[in-house]
């Protein structure tokens, strides 16, 4: 399963049933789980830990070192979930002392080529980040999100669940969850329906979600009103509870 002209150290662990490809090279302090595939001339540095049957394409670079000037050579890791699909010269960096140290990777997600998942980011379940899209340090990526191709992520943003950015979005601030943006200036664009269909939302939700859309964009009320207006129509709706709490917590504004 694995390759003669692969470079395994000593030190890294993997499960029997792990396919590494010819010129990839795994470095110590590394972890893979079953059924994982390593094509070739991928480079796994650790401490990383990647889970089960996970697919690493051809010339993906994981768990290298952050891309941050205050970095010293510290012990930091970068953890990846299940059943991740890595495409060609997709980079994941570990994480830095200024956070957590953790560089933390869900299950399910979609990394197309060229994508960029920088130090300290967190990224959810079912998340999809199109070709080009690169996210700063510290970015927060919720379940179901889509980025679409050339999305560029600031550093310390909050992407909520199931929002979606077309094609070469520039996000600068945080985007509520089951929000569309796009256009230059980057702007929002109302809810992603289509997202939320095709993962069995209820149309009750649906309708509810575009008139929380509505009191947030189109009623010209401050955050702080929209969101108690908000708050006062989400009763047992726990879409609504989500998109209320991640808007009480938001450290950069929202995207308006």
């Amino acid at each position: 399963m694995i390759d003669s002209r692969a470079v395994i150290n000593p030190k890294a662990e993997l499960a029997e049933d792990v396919t590494v490809g010819p010129f990839s090279i795994i470095g110590p302090d590394v972890q893979i789980d079953a059924g994982t595939e390593i094509g070739p001339h991928v480079v796994i540095k650790g401490p990383t830990s990647i889970g089960k049957d996970n697919q690493i394409y051809q010339f993906a670079s994981i768990g290298e070192d952050p891309q941050d000037k205050k970095y010293a050579d510290e012990v930091t890791r970068l953890e990846v979930g299940d059943r991740n699909v890595i495409r060609e010269f997709c980079t994941m960096h570990r994480g830095t002392l200024q956070d957590q140290g953790l560089t933390k990777v869900g299950d399910d997600n979609l990394f197309m080529a060229y994508t960029h998942v920088a130090h300290d980011c967190v990224i959810g379940d079912h998340v999809i980040m199109a070709n080009g899209a690169s996210i700063a340090g510290h970015v927060h990526v919720g379940d179901h999100a889509i980025l679409g191709g050339f999305t560029l992520v600031h550093q310390f943003t909050q992407i909520g669940e199931y929002s979606f950015s077309a094609m070469g979005s520039a996000i600068t601030q945080d985007i509520p969850p089951f929000v569309m943006v796009g256009g230059r200036p980057t702007r929002p664009h109302g809810i992603n329906s289509v997202g939320m269909e095709r993962n069995g939302k209820s149309p009750e939700v649906i309708r509810q979600i575009r008139q929380a859309y509505k009191i947030l964009y189109k009623n010209n009320l401050r955050l702080e009103d929209a969101i108690e207006e908000m708050e006062g129509m989400a009763g047992e709706s726990n879409e609504l509870s989500n998109m209320v709490s991640f808007l009480r917590n938001v450290t950069r504004g929202i995207l308006r």
